[in-house]
């Protein structure tokens, strides 16, 4: 895997974002909430993303992963080499991390978007 392969997977998510943050970070949004974060000054190169509560405990202790730096209270992870995962793990834990933080978006916000 390489950053171009998780952009393509990002930008698939309706209403997802691009931007980057702190000066060197990829940050991929769902109107303004982070769900994918890639650090872009690390080698190897490394992301982290919202997982469920139970999958956190079990990613934490996971060859590889760690609990990601300023959000693991929110349940997120990083990946400590992005290439360590494949593309299918990959989609769909994006795709999760996607819904998890879409799902906690205002009803408001929800509506004005044309979601549920």
């Amino acid at each position: 895997m390489v950053v171009e392969d998780i952009q393509a997977i990002c930008k698939k998510m309706a209403f997802a974002t691009e931007d980057i943050k702190w000066g060197h970070d990829l940050v991929f949004s769902i109107r303004g909430k982070m769900f994918c974060v890639i650090g872009m000054d690390s080698f190897p190169v490394t992301a982290s993303f919202k997982v469920t509560e139970e999958d956190f405990e079990e990613m934490c202790i996971r060859d590889g992963f760690k609990p990601a730096p300023y959000v693991a209270k929110y349940k997120w992870v990083q990946i400590e080499d992005i290439n360590k995962m494949n593309k299918k793990d990959w989609e769909s834990y994006l795709s999760q991390s996607y819904s998890l933080v879409k799902n906690k978006l205002t009803p408001k916000i929800k509506k004005l978007m044309g979601i549920s």
